[in-house]
């Protein structure tokens, strides 16, 4: 029976799809689809040329095209030409910059053209995103617009011309690609053998040979921009001053810029080397440049060349530069110093915003002073107490809001609400470091310190923790203590006072470190009853992470009070001193006072040569960056 049905139901199928008599059925012939040789009347047509450079024999080429288009068109019966569009020394990898290329496609949309011819899909567009998008924007025109690729042999307006452009485009692409990868080895080959190239720059010329010779002239404009900037004159005012002075940049303008003058303090070349790689091209269908931060090998030659200023002068006005909260303040390089005696000898002052210091030269400075540490008697224990077989326990098993506590993270420094209450009265605080026994000591001090930061804010009666940046220390300890910069570190302090003089410590290897993640939640099963189908939540997370050492442990054996370092500050022997002031360590410093005074007189002795106007100068107020000695990077 069933087998039956199945039949019948297969049968009444073939029957409906059996058609009817042909006879019954009008059938309207479709339009033919237009051929490239089919010419209905006269046909507006333009030619697109294009070459990738502007050399001289791509100029050869770049000719030809437009003559040769210009005589077939016009020698075509029914052709009326409309105009060649042409983009000279233009890449074909985007279309973002091809002005002939963007107008021919607005004339199209304005229904002023009905063919374009152009040599090749190459010439045409190399990305393939570029070249589709194109050809179906014209082809959806009314009426449509079709494109023939003469070397290629393809009409847009065919059925089958899309698929084979497709495929071309693609290897067209490709090449591109294959291209931006050989020229990216001849350039690396070039920088290996120490090739490198030297574009225009201020302050220097180029001899027979292309080799950068000083132009004297030009030269001084180049030192008095360093000289004032390490004193604590701002680019605005620098830039201010060499234009009332009328002196003129590389391109021969007279208006200048602050950020004129950061590229000619950030160019190496000022200093004799030369730094190969400082860009990058990532996307070589964009050809959007991009600063070398690691990402590819660069080729740096000291000596490449004669310098118009000191290494140490280029690193010391760049460390500048890099701390620009620091150079906000107008103030001179800072001295390293370093406390050379009581309870804090070996600590070195930090400047929050300063990074013009190493880690090995804080390291240095903290060592000059201090003893070592076989020599040191230990302090007597007054408590008579054994304390061989104890542990100190750590005072984060214990953590309570009283507990004083730093956090460093993202380059900010952090106090609680607990260290404003240990510093109540207190509105400045200066930072110190010992990279020796790793540890940060707080201590109150004046305003005009020049490391003082704001300690707290007043709000409604009562002191508020505020978040500080600290660029300059955060990079020095994270390179110390090898810190993934992917977490924050949080740190319990100890108070101390004596005699009035207060001072917190908090130690650098006993952190806890801070991950804050999204997690995901299920939905609960009252949700899920409710709904049939509910959403997951986001919320962060924050993870406490314990260095995996403090496992199975309390704290560190002692063997005696001496050796635990809150208890042997509190039974410290030695005269206390909190507040002496740091030594200044001449030994030690990028440039003493002494250097930057003799620079700035230098740069005033300059200034007094230079005339007071230029006759032959144009006061255009033209402000360039690019045109004052910056110059093209290597790619």
């Amino acid at each position: 029976m069933g087998e039956k049905v199945e039949l019948n139901h297969k049968q009444k199928i073939r029957d409906k799809y059996k058609g009817v008599d042909a006879s019954e059925i009008e059938i309207i012939p479709a339009k033919p689809v237009e051929t490239f040789s089919v010419s209905g009347g006269i046909r507006r047509v333009a030619a697109y040329v294009r070459v990738s450079t502007d050399n001289d024999e791509q100029t050869s080429s770049y000719e030809l095209q437009k003559n040769y288009y210009t005589e077939y068109i016009m020698g075509h019966p029914g052709w009326e030409l409309v105009g060649v569009y042409a983009d000279e020394g233009i890449s074909g990898t985007s279309i973002a910059h091809r002005k002939g290329m963007l107008q021919m496609i607005e004339d199209c949309k304005a229904g002023k053209i009905d063919l374009i011819m152009t040599k090749s899909i190459a010439r045409f567009a190399r990305n393939i995103i570029d070249c589709l998008s194109v050809v179906d924007l014209l082809k959806n025109l009314e009426p449509p617009v079709g494109v023939q690729f003469e070397a290629d042999n393809i009409y847009t307006l065919d059925n089958n011309g899309r698929m084979i452009l497709t495929i071309l485009a693609s290897l067209a692409e490709e090449e591109s690609h294959t291209k931006s990868v050989i020229m990216n080895w001849s350039i690396d080959r070039r920088f290996r053998r120490g090739l490198f190239l030297t574009p225009e720059l201020l302050g220097y010329d180029r001899d027979e040979e292309g080799n950068l010779v000083i132009n004297q002239d030009e030269a001084s404009t180049v030192k008095v921009i360093y000289y004032l900037y390490l004193n604590g004159f701002s680019l605005t005012e620098i830039a201010d001053t060499l234009t009332s002075f009328r002196r003129k940049t590389k391109a021969g303008n007279v208006g200048w810029s602050a950020g004129a003058l950061a590229g000619i303090i950030a160019n190496e070349r000022h200093c004799g080397d030369i730094l190969g790689r400082k860009t990058y091209t990532p996307n070589f269908l964009t050809h959007k440049a991009k600063k070398n931060k690691g990402e590819r090998t660069q080729y740096r030659r000291q000596d490449h060349h004669e310098p118009i200023v000191s290494r140490t002068v280029y690193a010391a006005a760049n460390f500048l530069r890099a701390s620009r909260a620091y150079a906000k303040k107008a103030r001179p390089l800072p001295a390293l110093s370093v406390v050379d005696s009581g309870i804090l000898q070996g600590y070195v002052p930090m400047d929050k915003d300063w990074t013009g210091f190493s880690t090995d030269e804080i390291q240095k400075a903290s060592e000059s002073v201090m003893c070592d540490p076989t020599e040191v008697q230990p302090a007597e224990d007054k408590t008579g107490l054994d304390m061989r077989g104890y542990e100190v326990v750590r005072s984060q098993y214990f953590a309570t809001l009283q507990n004083a506590a730093m956090t460093i993270a993202n380059g900010k420094i952090s106090f609680n609400t607990a260290c404003l209450k240990k510093f109540e009265n207190v509105e400045y605080v200066e930072l110190l470091l010992n990279s020796v026994s790793r540890c940060i000591a707080v201590r109150p001090c004046a305003e005009d310190n020049p490391n003082a930061i704001h300690w707290g804010k007043l709000r409604e009666g009562r002191w508020c923790t505020l978040s500080k940046s600290c660029r300059g220390l955060a990079k020095i300890l994270f390179d110390i203590m090898e810190w993934d910069e992917d977490l924050k570190y949080r740190f319990r302090g100890d108070y101390i006072e004596n005699e009035g003089q207060k001072v917190m410590l908090f130690r650098l290897d006993e952190p806890e470190m801070v991950k804050t993640e999204n997690i995901v939640l299920p939905p609960s099963e009252a949700e899920a009853d409710d709904q049939e189908e509910t959403e997951e939540k986001t919320v962060k997370q924050t993870i406490y992470i314990l260095p995996p050492e403090w496992e199975n442990t309390f704290g560190r054996p002692i063997d005696s009070i001496a050796e635990v370092h809150l208890l042997e500050q509190e039974h410290y022997a030695g005269d206390w001193d909190i507040l002496r002031p740091a030594k200044e360590l001449v030994e030690y410093s990028t440039l003493t006072s002494d250097d930057l005074e003799d620079l700035l007189n230098e740069a005033e002795k300059i200034i007094e040569r230079w005339p007071i106007g230029d006759e032959h100068g144009t006061r255009d107020g033209t402000e360039s960056g690019a045109d004052v000695g910056t110059g093209a990077e290597e790619d």
